[in-house]
């Protein structure tokens, strides 16, 4: 394993942080999540009772006191603009500090954003405008908790040229990642996209180190290599495919080791890129101890959230008594006469008398009727689920009606109950 890099001083980090600028890449269309993106775009998704995939990597961002940021957006961006103006508009411009959205407009062509590096130089003129030292580039997709102050800080110790967060996975999951080797400096001897073979890490065969997508780059570098990968008939103008293969053989090229701010223990970080991926995430919240803990006050995770009352359970009677266990809820929440259990519910859920929900995960405004069972499912926005409806509990039958995962999850949305539901946020 790499040494961890030696703490700066705040005083120090905090003058790099001012002279960066973050950009956030929240365009892409984000298929794997099947029909939970077929109205949104996936740092949209809602996650974890009443937050948003993108609440995370911008709450890093002002926790770490970084308020320059850039997003970027493409596909069906309609639900993360309004999220991120109803709950992301309180910096103040008068201060330097803003959250702009940078949408594809054909500010350097005729077309969209061709790929994650070119959707940074299709933005040119607006980097220059900003003036940054630094550069940060981050993906909207993923769930952490990460202070990108410290980062920059081995960033300009290491007097790199570009710096990459990274951290071990397992070796069966490296065509998933860019793996990457370091020299005991941390620098980066050798980056690969996705490999279909993977000999793993000197002294642990069995991990390799993986790039969290996450990259910090001295602007002035940044901006002259995406000029001439612009140029190349030959590239994928991908940041990982392209621009951080080429940097290794050229500049100077780091790995920043994640790890876990306020301990020793592991490093919670969640690709939540898929219906199984995503679902195991919101169920590890309600764990006992989970890895990531959302009620650090130290480190909130922010976002916007309707005013709702506390959640409400309610009859108290032999077989007609509303509980819950094992599980979240947010508010709004009315569970009558129901169970609930290891499950996670959004705001504005209503469980009926007789049902059970188990192992589940259910979005805002959803109705779940009279004497229903669900099983491991994930229930989208706006759902009505009729009265006496099972689902979960005979795979061929769910998969005739509603989205399969291949780890068994079903996934229900309004338009496979035959309800025409078309303002899911």
């Amino acid at each position: 394993m790499m040494a961890q890099p030696n703490p700066v001083s705040e005083r120090f980090v905090s003058l790099i942080t001012r002279d960066t600028l973050v950009l956030v890449l929240a365009g892409g269309k984000g298929t794997r999540l099947g029909s939970l993106t077929s109205h949104r775009v996936k740092p949209a998704v809602p996650f974890g009772g009443h937050f948003r995939i993108i609440d995370f990597p911008l709450s890093n961002c002002l926790n770490s006191g970084i308020r320059r940021i850039g997003i970027l957006t493409q596909y069906k961006a309609h639900s993360l603009i309004q999220h991120l103006q109803q709950g992301w508009g309180f910096l103040r411009s008068e201060l330097g500090e803003f959250i702009e959205l940078l949408p594809a407009q054909q500010r350097t062509g005729e077309g969209w954003y061709r790929g994650t590096a070119d959707a940074v130089y299709q933005n040119l003129d607006i980097i220059r405008l900003h003036n940054p030292r630094f550069l940060m580039i981050l993906g909207g997709d993923h769930i952490y908790k990460m202070d990108y102050g410290a980062m920059l800080g081995f960033h300009v110790t290491h007097d790199a040229d570009v710096t990459v967060g990274c951290m071990p996975v397992p070796v069966s999951q490296s065509n998933r990642f860019g793996i990457m080797d370091v020299d005991d400096n941390h620098r980066i001897t050798r980056f690969v996209e996705k490999p279909d073979h993977c000999e793993g890490s000197p002294g642990q065969a069995d991990q390799a180190l993986a790039s969290m997508g996450i990259y910090v780059f001295n602007t002035e570098y940044l901006l002259s290599r995406l000029m001439v990968d612009a140029t190349r008939d030959d590239s994928s103008h991908d940041f990982g495919k392209d621009i951080i293969p080429d940097a290794v053989t050229e500049a100077r090229c780091y790995a920043y080791p994640y790890r876990n701010m306020h301990d020793d223990g592991p490093a919670y970080w969640r690709d939540v890129g898929d219906i199984d991926s995503y679902w195991e995430s919101n169920m590890e919240l309600i764990g006992l101890r989970p890895e990531l803990n959302i009620y650090d006050r130290d480190w909130p995770i922010l976002t916007w959230q309707r005013q709702a009352p506390p959640a409400k359970f309610v009859l108290d009677e032999e077989g007609r008594r509303g509980e819950a266990r094992n599980s979240m809820m947010a508010g709004g929440c009315i569970v009558s006469g129901a169970q609930v259990n290891q499950s996670l519910l959004s705001s504005f859920v209503t469980v009926e008398e007789g049902s059970e929900v188990n192992q589940s995960v259910i979005l805002t405004n959803v109705r779940i009727g009279r004497n229903v069972r669900l099983l491991r499912t994930i229930i989208e926005t706006g759902c009505q689920i009729p009265d006496d409806m099972c689902i979960g509990y005979d795979t061929e039958e769910d998969g005739q009606r509603f989205e399969l995962s291949a780890g068994g999850i079903v996934l229900v949305t309004p338009e496979m109950l035959g309800q025409a539901v078309h303002h899911v946020r």
